[in-house]
């Protein structure tokens, strides 16, 4: 592997002459320049980035945390910030947790050791030391979609109104005449799960119908987790002298998918003897079948707004720390309808246990 000795060599300049050529340290005559260019060609030198680092004190690189690379929500969410990012001029190293505090703090070792100059992070769960290693890293952040449960944040923060969101959905389903409205959730303790179910309660109460746990199912933020609740949730009220629910609020689109899935195998047909309404607005939504209706979240709105606060901190142009809360919008598509008078009952099925947690 070819040094900058043998780029000096090759050129027939000094070492700090390639230096100032590579790092853009210092002007370099056009004669001088297009030889040491011309030398880094033929030899196929790879300047060091952590060499250059060290001279500038930045690496141009931002180090970014999701917990789920598989959810179609982190992947747009992933997309707006490298299109931003790279229109920066900055690269941008991803590293999926897999929602699991370990992995987590694992990777963010290695982010700092890779001398990132800021960190977008989309935390795991419930980590207790996440706050603290976040203060050891000692460069910008900023927090994406779910915060971190402590007195004061470590960065700034981007979210979507969850709670609003919940409204919006359970509101549209009482405006086309439903009233027993069930709720498939994220895992039990995630802020976005719970603020998307007081959301769907607080719409229910005040239009004076049932919003207990008999009618709230967990699916666990995956496209399983919502076709087992769904099934579940069915066979339940099969056997119940309860009046089913004819409208169910999925709080992620990836449940609600295999939520869809369930009613098809269930002999229900969707909007006619139940409606759907999921949450995020992924790309897919708007080719199921029928076509979701879903609240969307602006999520290349969340991308390039993440980037753009780190580069607010980088660049020295603002301290304080800053928290936005954007607003989520409902997609209206062809999977929710008027209740139909005559709902059939599904088809028979094995009985499956609740999903209750």
């Amino acid at each position: 592997m070819a040094t900058i000795k043998d780029v000096a060599r090759h050129a027939e300049v000094s070492v700090t002459t390639v230096s100032h050529v590579v790092n853009g340290t210092r002007h370099v005559s056009a004669e001088g320049r297009e030889r040491v260019e011309q030398a880094i060609r033929a030899l196929g030198y790879v300047p060091s980035a952590i060499a250059r680092s060290l001279k500038r004190n930045n690496t141009r690189t931002l180090g970014m945390l999701i917990p789920n690379s598989s959810n179609p929500y982190f992947a747009e969410i992933v997309h707006a910030v490298e299109d931003r990012a790279f229109g920066a001029g900055y690269n941008v190293i991803l590293c999926n947790t897999n929602d699991e505090p370990h992995r987590q703090g694992s990777y963010l070792q290695v982010l700092a050791e890779r001398r990132i100059d800021g960190l977008i992070v989309v935390s795991t769960g419930q980590d207790a030391t996440l706050p603290t290693q976040l203060a050891g890293l000692q460069v910008p952040t900023v927090l994406v979609d779910r915060e971190v449960e402590i007195d004061e944040q470590p960065g700034d923060l981007v979210e979507t109104a969850h709670m609003q969101g919940g409204l919006l959905a359970t509101q549209h389903l009482l405006a086309l005449g439903h009233r027993r409205i069930a709720c498939i959730h994220g895992p039990a303790g995630l802020r976005p799960s719970e603020q998307r179910i007081a959301g769907w309660r607080s719409a229910l109460a005040a239009a004076g119908c049932e919003h207990g746990d008999a009618l709230l199912w967990n699916g666990h933020f995956t496209s399983q987790g919502g076709h087992d609740a769904m099934q579940a949730m069915l066979a339940a009220h099969a056997d119940a002298a309860s009046a089913p629910p004819t409208a169910v609020f999925v709080c992620n689109d990836l449940m609600a998918m295999g939520a869809l899935c369930a009613a098809h195998e269930r002999g229900l047909r969707v909007p006619k003897s139940l409606s759907l309404v999921g949450f995020d607005d992924i790309e897919l939504a708007a080719f199921t079948s029928p076509p979701l209706t879903t609240v969307a979240q602006p999520k290349l709105r969340i991308g390039a707004l993440a980037v753009e606060m780190l580069l607010e901190r980088i660049d020295g142009r603002r301290q304080a720390a800053r928290q936005v809360m954007l607003q989520p919008e409902l997609r209206v598509r062809a999977s929710t309808a008027a209740p139909c008078a005559d709902i059939p009952a599904p088809a028979s099925s094995p009985s499956l246990a609740p999903a209750h947690e």
